[in-house]
């Protein structure tokens, strides 16, 4: 195969070499992750306390005076 430059390559084929140039991120995720808020309000976990009867749920006693 004859050498032809990077510059004198058809679009077509630059992205063909920029493609086969570039490595994969393997194993390693790109998104950027960051901790939940522990103060900020997560209707789920409110929903796990209320179904695991830990004590902290909606349960009120009416009495007679």
């Amino acid at each position: 195969m004859k050498f032809i430059p990077y510059d004198k390559l058809s679009k077509k084929k630059k992205r063909e070499a920029d493609h086969a140039r570039r490595g994969g991120w393997g194993a390693l995720s790109p998104v950027t992750r960051r901790p939940d808020d522990p103060r900020a309000y997560n209707r789920s976990r409110e929903k796990r306390k209320a179904l695991s009867g830990d004590g902290e749920g909606f349960a009120f006693s009416l009495s007679k005076l």
